[in-house]
């Protein structure tokens, strides 16, 4: 663990200058909108040690592929998100004297990232080589009324110096990202133009032919009057904006508010950009700072209504749960399904950017709960109009007949990342993706969407699953050979059970809403049989599959097997690895990693997460007991289903502890990686260590059920979710439970298999 931050219910807060902790700080104190993402980069000019990122959702780059360890069928490309024109520059200079924290006594240093309201603050006093002393304090928030806007107010008080203070609002152009295969720069510029009162940036990428414009505007005050001024006008072959200053006398503050406008061809005619920009950019400056950040703040207390966590006696569990709600709640929106979910968000460059399984694994279901139901389901629709992409791909890998397997990594439905064991081998995730059609339909009861888009889906996963497993001749079973289960520090091994278990899963659950989607919409069924050549014959297939399929377990034991072969290894307990060997993965030599019991993260477990109506209390136990100490929580995803497992089976002190690592994973840089982004997609893991494990909540036949109960420490614990029209807080308390029905019809739900009707607008205690 690294903490160096402050704890507080609603900010996130950095005592003193940590020029050795910048890159991670750039992380953490990230703002996003769901459209554009920045690190918490300086805006000032800073030699030291800094990864400038500016991100746009939807935009990346087709970067070609590296080819040193190629196979048949990996990509030709490595598609990674952009890192885009810097819009937060503004350089300060006492007459010539540049400011550089890095090259300046820094006093008073204060950073607060405040998430009730959205906003990222920073506040210090510089000394320069000369002796100038001046207090500086910087705002900025990217907009979540207007996600194109972005505002900075900057202001510097003279404490000793007399002379001019200037300021240079730009955006650049000059920017790269951090890894490339070939340093490639992914930007074309296409013009660069500044006029008396905006100045702007069009930028094209080099391949896919993405269009983005910047364009900024600012308004200048000293002491609180605005100023009127001649600018400089800046504009190079990369960079435009201004240079404006004015003279100070000592307690003199001047103020410098810039008003940025970032828009994408993905949403604008390209021949229309640099006018709409501009024309979005002075419309910021004519509504002002005030009413810019009052309707950004509306929309963050909104947000809070629907998704806040409260919890009692616990400030680093207070603080570490709101940030993980504050950080999904600006890394996606779900307005737009042709966006997704990264694990990084925009506060990082690793895994390019790009959408991976967490996305269906963990943050459905907390998107299900705290936004409008479109959100979620934009999610499902991202997966679906990627499917013929899905089936080119499977197509590559000799699949046929319309088997689809989705990427493992992906902006457009194209596979962008090229290692066999992951790229292939992982192909669990087609069993997910069908997973989240099924738990967006349980949460929802919207079985419409099974003819409008997830049968497809579900048949063309179920024609891979067919297609991937073959008959064992020793067995006389099915079996899946040569795959990557969830714990990838195991390679190309045979018959992962959690692989297995979730084919058979896809394939029973397919054959379910083929029946359904009959019954209930016959016409569609008929079109879409013809469209993609379905007949039942296949389903014979399946239910011999289902009814045959090897599934590996140790009966002395008691156990499910993670996959064959697994007691040949030498079982050892994750405690007896000394703390200076972790990460393993940071540590040792993957050889000795493969040969190691280690999981980095919940396998077996995660498929008793998934499927726990399918196995009894006590199987889940065992299974629990006998893989927890051996998993090393390497991956982000792991703490937080082992906790919520942990719940479920009444161990309340383990459940508690993985809450605490899941939840401060970044706050507290566990595994000594935040440096290159935070790990959004196990926030929503986070979220659902609270609800669905200490909160109990599950959805069984259209019905709430709750089995609540509370760590030691916490005096009581609340949180909202909404609910086929309802919106609801359930308050947990050492000796009861709190159900308010905020808005919605009446509605019945059980507390501990005890049925409660809760009338509209009322609330109903129950004591546990």
């Amino acid at each position: 663990m690294n903490k160096y931050l402050q704890t507080d219910p609603w900010c996130i807060i950095e005592e003193g200058f940590h020029p050795n902790k910048q890159l991670v700080s750039e992380s953490i104190f990230s703002l996003g909108n769901g459209h554009i993402g920045q690190r918490a980069n300086f805006e000032e000019y800073y030699s030291g040690e800094t990864m400038l990122g500016s991100y746009i959702a939807g935009i990346y780059f087709p970067e070609r592929a590296e080819r040193g360890n190629w196979k048949n069928g990996y990509s030709d490309a490595n598609d990674k998100i952009v890192n885009a024109p810097n819009w937060t520059g503004i350089s300060v200079r006492l007459n010539d004297d540049r400011l550089d924290l890095a090259e300046w006594d820094v006093q008073n240093f204060r950073r607060v990232l405040n998430m009730r309201e959205g906003f990222l603050e920073r506040t210090f006093e510089a000394i320069s080589s000369k002796g100038h002393r001046i207090q500086v304090s910087v705002k900025r928030f990217l907009s979540m009324a207007e996600t194109e806007i972005g505002a900075i107010s900057y202001s510097v008080k003279s404490l000793n110096y007399e002379g001019r203070i200037s300021f240079l609002p730009l955006i650049d152009g000059d920017v790269k990202n951090k890894h490339t295969n070939y340093n490639e720069q992914f930007w074309n510029m296409l013009q660069t133009k500044t006029q008396q009162d905006v100045s702007h940036i069009w930028v094209q990428t080099r391949r896919m032919d993405f269009h983005v414009c910047g364009a900024l505007t600012y308004v200048l005050y000293k002491n609180n009057e605005q100023l009127k001024v001649n600018p400089t006008k800046i504009e190079k072959e990369k960079v435009a904006g201004f240079s404006v200053g004015t003279d100070v006398r000592i307690g003199d503050t001047v103020c410098l508010n810039k008003y940025v406008a970032i828009i994408s061809s993905l949403n604008h005619p390209r021949e229309e950009l640099t006018e709409r920009a501009c024309n979005l950019a002075l419309a910021a400056k004519e509504k002002g700072w005030n009413q810019l950040f009052e309707e950004h703040s509306a929309v963050w207390a909104e947000k809070w209504l629907q998704s806040d966590i409260i919890i009692d006696s616990d400030l680093e569990a207070q603080q570490a749960i709101r940030f993980s709600i504050f950080q999904l709640n600006q890394t996606y929106n779900g307005d737009d399904s042709r966006l997704n979910i990264s694990p990084k968000g925009f506060t990082g460059e690793k895994y390019a950017g790009a959408t991976r399984w967490d996305t269906e694994a963990t943050c459905i279901p907390f998107y299900l709960c705290t936004s409008p139901q479109n959100v979620a389901k934009n999610l499902l629709l991202y997966r679906f109009r990627h499917l013929p992409k899905a089936i080119q791909n499977a197509q590559k890998f000799g699949f046929i007949n319309g088997a689809a397997l989705f990427p493992i990594a992906t902006f457009n439905g194209v596979e962008s990342y090229n290692e066999w064991e992951t790229t292939f081998e992982e192909v669990h995730r087609n069993g997910i993706i069908a997973f989240a059609i099924s738990n967006y339909i349980r949460y929802t009861g919207d079985e419409n969407y099974l003819a409008e888009a997830g049968l497809k889906v579900l048949i063309g996963i179920s024609r891979f699953w067919a297609q991937r497993v073959n008959l064992s001749y020793e067995k006389k079973k099915f079996v899946i050979l040569g795959v990557t289960g969830p714990n990838t520090y195991e390679n190309n091994v045979n018959n992962n059970w959690f692989t297995n278990y979730i084919a058979v899963w896809t394939l029973q659950y397919t054959i379910e809403c083929v029946e359904k989607v009959k019954q209930s919409n016959f016409r569609a069924f008929e079109d879409l049989s013809q469209d993609i050549n379905f007949a039942n014959d296949e389903i014979f297939l399946w239910k011999d599959i289902i009814e045959n399929m090897y599934l590996p377990e140790n009966k002395k034991l008691g156990i499910i097997l993670q996959q064959d072969g697994f007691l040949d290894k030498t079982l050892t307990n994750a405690a007896e690895i000394p703390e200076t060997q972790r990460p393993i993965n940071q540590h040792w030599t993957w050889d000795r990693i493969l040969r190691s019991s280690f999981i980095k993260q919940a396998d077996v477990v995660q498929g008793l997460y998934f499927f726990e109506e399918n196995f009894d209390k006590d199987t889940i136990r065992k299974n629990f007991e006998f893989y927890e100490p051996l998993t090393v929580h390497e991956s982000s995803l792991s703490p937080c289903i082992h906790s919520i497992v942990a719940s479920a089976v009444g161990n309340k002190q383990k459940a508690y502890e993985l809450y605490l690592r899941t939840a401060r994973l970044d706050l507290d840089d566990y595994n000594n990686d935040v440096a290159d982004g935070l790990h959004i997609t196990s926030m929503a893991g986070t979220w659902l260590t609270i609800v669905q494990g200490f909160g109990g909540m599950r959805v069984k036949d259209g019905k709430l059920h709750f089995n609540p109960q509370i760590p030691e420490k916490w005096n009581a614990f609340a949180f909202n979710i909404l609910f086929r029209g309802n919106q609801l807080n359930i308050r947990v308390e050492k000796q009861k439970v709190i159900l308010h029905n905020i808005k919605g019809e009446g509605i019945d739900l059980y507390v501990n298999a005890k049925i409660i009707h809760i009338k509209a607008e009322s609330q109903v205690e129950f004591v546990i």
